[in-house]
């Protein structure tokens, strides 16, 4: 079970541990080809071609989440800080969002020796567990990175 942590204030952090070697995890967070495939929870769809990815500091990332009744969800951001294959910051948000005040991501990995410790943190935003949102969209998206991962996929 992934260890999972709130507070009162707007912010939350999602542990992981990947059977999967660091860069294969750090290529599923920065490949568009890859994020396609997980940048979603259950039942959601992110189109390819929705996926743009500049990972350096000062680059910007955008993709498109669809709902199966069609709804669409775009989410852009900025990359703060890139320290390959170990850490990203980036801002997170809708592609109208002021940088300034978007939620500010930070996904830290750690390697274990073939497998792999990730951190997300995610602050300025409200998530608690079981908000059927934010939190809970994206701890299924990282289930959905596992089931990738289980697939054969990044390994």
């Amino acid at each position: 079970m992934p260890e999972q942590t709130a507070t009162s204030e707007k912010q939350f952090t999602i542990t992981r541990v990947f059977d999967a070697p660091r860069e294969a995890i750090w290529r599923a967070w920065t490949d568009p080809d890859e994020a396609a495939t997980w940048w979603h929870p259950r039942g959601v769809t992110t189109p390819r071609e929705s996926v743009e990815i500049d990972v350096r500091p000062g680059g910007r990332y955008r993709y498109t989440m669809i709902a199966p009744d069609g709804t669409e969800y775009p989410t852009a951001g900025v990359y703060r800080e890139v320290v390959e294959p170990e850490r990203l910051v980036f801002t997170w948000g809708s592609p109208d969002d002021a940088d300034d005040a978007a939620p500010l991501i930070t996904v830290t990995l750690a390697d274990l020796g073939g497998r792999t410790e990730m951190t997300f943190h995610l602050h300025g935003i409200a998530g608690v567990p079981g908000d059927e949102n934010v939190y809970d969209g994206w701890s299924e998206a990282f289930d959905v990175l596992v089931e990738r991962l289980d697939e054969g996929g990044q390994r």
